[in-house]
Parts: C-alpha cells; structure tokens; sequence
C-alpha cells in the first residue's frame, strides 16, 4: 500500500491537494515549494511536468508550463530534482502531464523511476483507458503507482465504473467540461452531478478538481467529495520574489 492509499485509508474527508508546475516561477524550486505545501497543511501533492500542449489546462497553467520549458526544465531534470525527495516530503505525492512525454521517456523506466523517488501516482489525462488497462497497468502495478482517471459531468455510467474498477485510490472528478483555471459555481446542475456520482456507490473516493481557488470553494466541494485540488488559483499566486511568503499565505486561509 503506497502514502497515497493509506492517505485516503485513514482520512475520507476534508483532503486538500495543490498542484504546481515543476520549474515555475524558478527553475529550481521544486523540492522547496513541495516542502512548503506540505509545511502549510496540504494533505497530498500534484507536480506537474510540462508540455508544450496542455489541452486540459488553462491559461494560467499553460504560462506557466511554457515558462518552465523555457527556462529548461524536462523529465530528467524532474526526476533528479526529486531524488531527494523523502528527505524533504512525507506527504503523498503525484505527477501531472501528458502521455506524450512519458512515452518519450518510456513508461517501465518513467514508472521505475517514480518509485526510485518516492512518487505514489500519476495523473495522465490523456492516457486512453484502455491503453493503460491493455498495455500500461502491469508496469504501473509493478512498481507501486496508482494511476488516478478524469470523471466529467459527461462520462457514462458504465465508463465510471469501468474507471472504478480499475482504480485503487482515488477517482479525479472534473468539476465542468471546461480547462483548468475556471471558478467553481455549484449550481443545481453541480449538485446533481456530484450526488449522482456519491450515490453510485463506489469502492474508490473521489476528489474534486477544477475550479477550486479558495476557502470558499473547497468547501463548497469537499460537501460532496473527500476532498479538493487546488491549482491554478496556487500558481497564479505564486510570487517569485518573495515565495515562501506567498505560499503561506495563500495556504492560511484554509487553517
């Protein structure tokens, strides 16, 4: 059982994740802004690794994606950045990209590598399910990863419990058919949705994500779901001046 399960084991509510763009705002940054996070109260953590195309992001992410690849930062230097990483992080940690990069990379020595760090799951948005049920889920399993599916307000029924089925943490709910970046508005339509997903019953919690930039809308999510993630209000926050300030503000408002 990996952090990351024994996270969501042993805490069904409440759960507050921070996505962040590895190299942004510096290059070299990236085991000092996850040790703030965490420092801060964040219960589990996304490190994104950027691409030049980010379809499921948002401006925001996209800037800082592009600032990153500008700046130099790839999977390697990812990886070598993070191979300290349990000296420094206790709390869950996952990665974010997109399934181009890791093929480029390879997915046994990219998933070889994610345990060697210390890496509990990945989210791959564009990993096709069952590509990653056909061809990837043994290499995953192998070493420990979860690999955490995107649920929106359009997936079928028969496709979320597919995606149930072969989850073994926790199940990524898309807050509206939109980018990243957006704001949560729980409508009527919200609310049926996210009751709709609580009353399948499912054996995997689910998180909500999407629209989620402060005390206001995590609460209004983490109603419905054990917990919310935070990431474009973060790293539009996020002060290169002066960043260990501006991450602890913007974490203060959800003690």
């Amino acid at each position: 059982m990996n952090r990351l399960q024994q996270l969501f084991e042993k805490q069904q509510k409440g759960l507050l994740s921070i996505y962040f763009t590895a190299g942004y705002p510096n290059l070299d940054n990236t085991l000092k802004i996850a040790s703030l996070l965490e420092q801060s109260g964040a219960d589990f953590l996304e490190i994104g690794f950027p691409y030049s195309d980010p379809v499921a992001d948002g401006p925001v992410i996209q800037a800082s994606s592009k600032q990153a690849l500008d700046s130099g930062m790839t999977l390697p230097l990812l990886f070598e950045q993070l191979k300290d990483l349990r000296q420094h992080v206790t709390i869950p940690i996952l990665l974010m990209g997109y399934v181009n990069v890791v093929l480029q990379y390879g997915v046994d020595e990219f998933c070889k590598k994610c345990q060697e760090v210390g890496v509990d799951g990945c989210i791959i948005p564009d990993l096709p399910m069952y590509e990653y049920e056909e061809l990837y889920r043994p290499t995953f399993e192998k070493y420990g990863l979860s690999n955490i599916f995107l649920v929106t307000p359009q997936t079928s029924e028969e496709r979320i419990r597919k995606i149930d089925g072969l989850s073994n943490a926790f199940i990524y709910l898309v807050s509206s058919a939109a980018t990243t970046g957006g704001n949560l508005s729980v409508s009527e339509n919200s609310i049926a949705y996210f009751k709709r997903i609580a009353d399948m019953k499912l054996k995997n919690p689910f998180v909500i994500g999407f629209g989620i930039s402060n005390k206001e809308t995590f609460n209004a999510a983490t109603e419905h779901a054990s917990g919310a993630i935070i990431g474009s209000a973060f790293v539009k926050n996020m002060d290169k001046e002066n960043l260990e300030e501006s991450i602890k503000s913007f974490m203060g408002q959800f003690k």
